[in-house]
């Protein structure tokens, strides 16, 4: 099994920085790990962006661990990796169903936040985008890209506190857009805003940080649970996950992230889902026992 890191930018036999422990760790678990190069692979220069991965003898299940990609560079990669034999864990059709929130939306609606989206050119038409939050009443809302929101920026271009205030929805909406710049991904999504349990606000951005926690799910079974924050008191949280792992068990991806956050009324929901390749590990986690439980799931399911 082979985990495929991003090199330093002008560096390329050297890993990226902010992956080094994770490496170490990968290594210490069993895993053969290869350095690749983000810049050459988003700029569609995939046998120069490979260049240094080793080719495997028989076919080899690799995980890819690394910056955010989109669908398309995705791809470029998988079929690149694959003609080096080397298979990564999650198909580009299975990557994009968890990177995109209507793509996975109906299989967690029950278990998260109200949610509707633009589709194509919509999301520059304040006719759609009114009828669309018209569907909350006065309820507050936040925005959001199909991937990414602005939560940093929480009062100016994530937090829409009275969706039927139109004037103030269009603010928000024009100054997430412009915020996002080429970084937004396919359209707008406008989701339901639940009150979470308080746990402190961020000590850079102001933000309210919520008791929220990030579950990695290989072939269907829970791997580790981190808190999603690294400030503020978590306690002695005891929650029952069953449903969120049987809704793991039918999303369609082998390799997921699940975030989960807790309702001032007791209840949990479901935050959204991503591709464990591109989530990252909170700087709380015990990554050494993150890859060893890994290696063991995967191994028990080949």
């Amino acid at each position: 099994m082979r985990v495929i890191f991003c090199d330093r930018v002008f560096e390329h036999k050297l890993i990226e920085p902010d992956y080094e422990d994770e490496r170490k760790a990968a290594i210490g678990a069993g895993f053969k790990t290869s350095l690749f190069s983000f810049e050459d692979l988003t700029d569609g220069k995939v046998g120069r962006a490979l260049r240094y991965v080793e080719n495997a003898e028989v076919e080899e299940l690799a995980i890819y661990r690394g910056w955010m990609l989109t669908p398309s560079s995705y791809g470029l990669l998988y079929d690149g990796l694959l003609n080096k034999n080397l298979k990564l864990i999650n198909t580009p059709a299975e990557f994009k169903y968890c990177h995109y929130l209507p793509e996975y939306y109906p299989k967690i609606k029950a278990l998260t936040p109200k949610s509707n989206w633009t589709v194509g050119q919509e999301m520059t038409k304040f006719e759609v985008i009114n009828s669309l939050t018209d569907e909350f009443g006065n309820a507050p809302i936040i925005v959001k890209d199909y991937v990414k929101s602005e939560k940093h920026n929480w009062h100016e271009a994530c937090f829409i506190p009275d969706a039927s205030n139109k004037d103030n929805v269009k603010k928000i909406v024009e100054r997430f857009i412009e915020l996002r710049g080429s970084a937004l991904n396919e359209g707008l999504v406008f989701r339901k805003f639940e009150q979470l349990e308080f746990l402190t606000k961020h000590s850079k951005s102001g933000m309210p940080l919520t008791k929220e926690y990030r579950l990695f799910f290989v072939f269907g079974k829970l791997v580790k649970l981190f808190n999603y924050w690294d400030e503020g008191d978590y306690g002695d949280t005891i929650l029952d996950l069953t449903p969120f792992i049987e809704v793991a068990k039918a999303i369609d991806s082998n390799f997921l992230t699940m975030d989960i956050a807790k309702k001032t009324n007791d209840d949990w929901i479901i935050m959204e889902l991503g591709d464990g390749q591109t989530a990252g590990l909170p700087d709380n986690a015990n990554k050494e026992e993150f890859y060893m439980k890994m290696n063991k799931n995967i191994r028990q399911h080949v």
